[in-house]
């Protein structure tokens, strides 16, 4: 995929933007330890034009089926990814930056929605292991410990899922609640 120099120079500008501002050096020391350290290219296999098919959980049983697409690249040799995720039926917009926080051996996740324009929080720390890259982020839900997971996996050359859940029990099972099933265009 090729931008033109004014796109391609607002989109590298938001994620640096993305990257300054949300630099979550204590999140990514929290981050999982015992795995292998985070590596150049590990979002290279998300480069390229993307059809997605997404089911997010309204209540139990109740799903909300919408498409998407996405347009995805790595720069600076991989140290860095850029989603840009389109739901036009939904008239939404948002960018994705991974940033590989080679110091702690971790990547770190930012999302951004368009209509705000600002990250929605510091970087997710996460690693790929065996072909699953896990990004977790800690936090209280009724005053109870819980952990928000997104995952990356059934990775191949044609497709691979993105998930979202949560867990009540220190990640020994997972309630998952939003599905992003892609599809490679080109």
């Amino acid at each position: 995929m090729t931008l033109s120099r004014p796109r391609r120079r607002s989109v590298l500008q938001a994620a640096a933007a993305l990257a300054a501002a949300g630099a979550a050096p204590a999140a990514a020391a929290a981050a999982q330890t015992t795995s292998p350290p985070a590596r150049s290219g590990e979002f290279d296999f998300l480069s390229g034009e993307w059809r997605i098919a997404h089911r997010r959980m309204k209540s139990p049983g109740d799903w909300d089926v919408f498409e998407g697409e996405a347009t995805c690249w790595s720069i600076l040799g991989g140290v860095a990814h850029v989603e840009e995720l389109r739901i036009p039926a939904r008239d939404f917009s948002g960018m994705g930056l991974r940033t590989l926080d080679a110091a702690n051996g971790v990547w770190l996740d930012y999302w951004m929605n368009a209509k705000v324009g600002v990250p929605g929080s510091a970087g997710t720390p996460g690693r790929f292991v065996e072909g699953v890259g896990n990004f977790d982020t800690p936090d209280t839900e009724d005053g109870q410990p819980v952990i928000y997971r997104g995952c990356w996996d059934q990775i191949t050359a044609s497709s691979c899922r993105w998930r979202q859940g949560v867990s009540r029990d220190g990640g020994t099972t997972w309630d998952w609640g939003w599905i992003m099933e892609w599809t490679r265009v080109a």
